[in-house]
């Protein structure tokens, strides 16, 4: 396999590691859907790098922020940036090579929800982050904001709800949104989040274990915000033990109407996957914001 970016990728990673590198092979890894991805191997150092076009690198500039903000908060193994950088037509980001495997056992999911309290003990002074960043690839604002719920709706649902009324998904879909935009604060009328360190789309496939069993995350869109949120995303799809569940709440309970705001967190996430994959979610994404709308309904908002 060959492609036109790898002189300049080649270059990137000499200016980082010296000038003995060179590349000898190059092997496609199949599973992504926004990047193009490869594994490229020198003598005896191998990298794994996302590619793209042009417009793709500040994608890979936000990611590189989220790695290290990650990896300075000491919870949890993720891959070192090597390099980033784009010419007129491509944009890469390399990135230190890990042997990764989902999580399957319990100690192992015992594990990544202590990294996980770590990450989420660690403390912003405001909701949202230095610089906005990308949900897939979808723009995702970070403003800072010192009241949660707002930040929630107009940084989160608000710019979703747009999206999908661009994309034709019009009718119940936004009515029942511009009626949950009002009634959000009530979801947080008793509870008081923290303004947590998220990893920000902690599904099953940016999470996993290195081969001695340590936790490890990547692809982040990283934030300061409600640590439900994390878990909620984490549950959408499933496919964590449910040990990871039960440590987590074992060192830091859940707090009271938590599967409510799940519905808010999961929302947000459904109505990302239908602005990017199309209408499969639409009817999910309808049902979560009038279950919403109902549940919030029945108490003063």
């Amino acid at each position: 396999m060959s492609h036109p970016a790898l002189p300049l990728i080649e270059h990137a990673i000499r200016q980082r590691v010296g000038n003995q590198f060179s590349i000898r092979d190059i092997a496609p890894v199949s599973g992504g859907c926004i990047h193009e991805a490869v594994v490229v191997t020198g003598h005896c150092e191998r990298f794994f790098v996302k590619l793209g076009n042009a417009a793709r690198l500040p994608m890979f500039e936000a990611e590189v922020d989220g790695l290290l903000a990650l990896a300075a908060a000491d919870g949890f193994r993720t891959p070192t940036p090597i390099a980033c950088g784009a010419d007129d037509a491509h944009a890469f980001l390399v990135l230190e090579h890990l042997t990764l495997r989902p999580l399957h056992s319990a100690d192992e999911g015992g594990r990544f929800a202590d990294a996980l309290v770590r990450l989420h003990r660690t403390r912003g002074a405001h909701f949202g982050w230095r610089r906005d960043n990308f949900i897939g690839s979808t723009p995702q604002r970070n403003t800072p904001a010192d009241n949660w719920a707002r930040f929630f709706v107009e940084h989160r649902l608000r710019p979703q709800f747009a999206l999908a009324r661009q994309h034709g998904f019009s009718g119940e879909l936004q009515k029942q949104g511009e009626r949950l935009f009002e009634r959000v604060p009530a979801l947080f009328l008793d509870y008081r989040p923290t303004e947590s360190l998220l990893h920000g789309d902690l599904w099953h496939g940016n999470a996993a274990v290195l081969e001695d069993g340590t936790p490890a995350i990547f692809d982040p869109a990283v934030h300061y915000g409600d640590r439900e949120s994390d878990l909620a995303m984490s549950e959408l799809f499933g496919g964590f033990p449910g040990s990871f569940y039960a440590e987590y709440r074992k060192a830091w309970p859940m707090q009271d109407d938590y599967e409510k705001r799940k519905l808010l967190y999961s929302l947000y996430h459904i109505l990302n996957h239908m602005n990017l994959f199309g209408r499969g979610c639409l009817r999910e994404a309808t049902r979560l914001a009038t279950r919403l709308n109902e549940e919030l309904g029945r108490r003063p908002a």
